[in-house]
C-alpha cells in the first residue's frame, strides 16, 4: 500500500520530534537554553537579535546564536558585530531548520561555556512552526508593517508562541497600527501570552526581551501555549479561526 503524503510528513515530523526531544535532553545536561525566532521575511528580528545578543554581552552572558538563510551569510556578519559567537546555517533550499541541523552544529560548533543560544530560524511564518528545534523558548516576532491579522492567517504559528514580539514600533503610526486589535486576535489564537513591543532602532524591548530569555534559562515557569512545540509531541496545524 502507498504511503500518503499526510504519512509521510507525519512519519517526518515524528522522527524530528525523536531528535529534538533527545537535543533537549543534551542541552539541559549542558546547562544551555534555546530560543527559536520565527518571523516572516523582513519583520526586523536580525537587527533585534544583534541588539540583544550585543546587550548579553556587556552583562556577561555566555550567549551565541545560529542564524538560518537559504543562501548568503550576511546576517552571521551582521549579529557578530554584537561580539557574540555567531555561525551560519545555509539550508540549500529548505524552507525550515530541522532537529537534525541544529544538533549537528551544536555538536560541532557551539562553544563549551554557553548558557545562551539564540536560532535564527528562516524567515517564514509555515513550515518552521512545524519542527520543534529542542527550544526552551518559542518566540515569534511581527513588524507593525504586517497588518494586525497576522496571527489569524497564521494560527499555527502564533499559536505556539510562548511569547510574542510586535517589532519596527516606531512605524506604528505610519503603518496605522492598530495595537489593540493585533493583541487581540493573538490571544484568540494563543490566550495568556504576553506580547511585547519593540524597536531596534530605538531600543525599546531589547532589555525586556533579553530579562525573559534569561528569566526561563534560571528556571522561570514558561507559558503553555495551545499548540506547545514541546515537550509531547509536533505542532499540529491550527483550526481555521472563526
Amino acid at each position: 500500500m502507498c504511503e500518503s503524503a499526510d504519512d509521510v510528513t507525519q512519519a517526518v515530523l515524528a522522527k524530528n520530534d525523536g531528535l529534538a526531544a533527545g537535543l533537549r535532553e543534551d542541552l539541559a545536561r549542558r546547562g544551555v537554553s534555546v530560543v527559536n525566532l520565527l518571523s516572516s521575511p523582513g519583520s526586523g528580528k536580525t537587527e533585534l537579535l544583534g541588539r540583544v545578543l550585543a546587550r548579553a554581552v556587556e552583562r556577561g552572558v555566555p550567549v551565541a546564536a545560529l542564524t538560518a538563510d537559504l543562501a548568503t551569510e550576511n546576517d552571521a556578519h551582521r549579529l557578530a558585530r554584537s561580539g557574540a559567537p555567531v555561525k551560519q546555517l545555509l539550508t540549500d533550499g529548505l524552507c525550515h531548520l530541522e532537529a537534525r541541523q541544529l544538533r549537528g552544529h551544536v555538536e560541532e560548533w557551539l562553544p563549551r561555556d554557553t548558557a545562551l543560544l539564540f536560532v535564527e530560524n528562516v524567515g517564514n511564518l509555515v513550515c518552521p512552526a512545524a519542527y520543534d528545534l529542542g527550544e526552551s523558548l518559542r518566540v515569534v516576532l511581527m513588524a507593525v508593517t504586517e497588518g494586525e491579522d497576522k496571527p489569524l492567517k497564521y494560527p499555527t504559528a502564533f499559536g505556539s508562541a510562548h511569547l510574542v514580539v510586535v517589532t519596527k514600533t516606531d512605524l506604528a503610526e505610519a503603518a496605522g497600527f492598530d495595537a489593540a486589535a493585533f493583541t487581540d486576535h493573538v490571544r484568540r489564537v494563543n490566550p495568556g501570552v504576553e506580547v511585547l513591543r519593540s524597536c531596534a532602532r530605538t531600543g525599546e524591548g531589547v532589555d525586556t526581551l533579553l530579562e525573559r530569555v534569561l528569566a526561563v534559562r534560571d528556571g522561570a515557569p514558561v507559558h503553555r501555549p495551545p499548540l506547545a512545540p514541546h515537550p509531547h509531541g509536533h505542532v499540529h496545524a491550527a483550526a481555521p479561526v472563526a
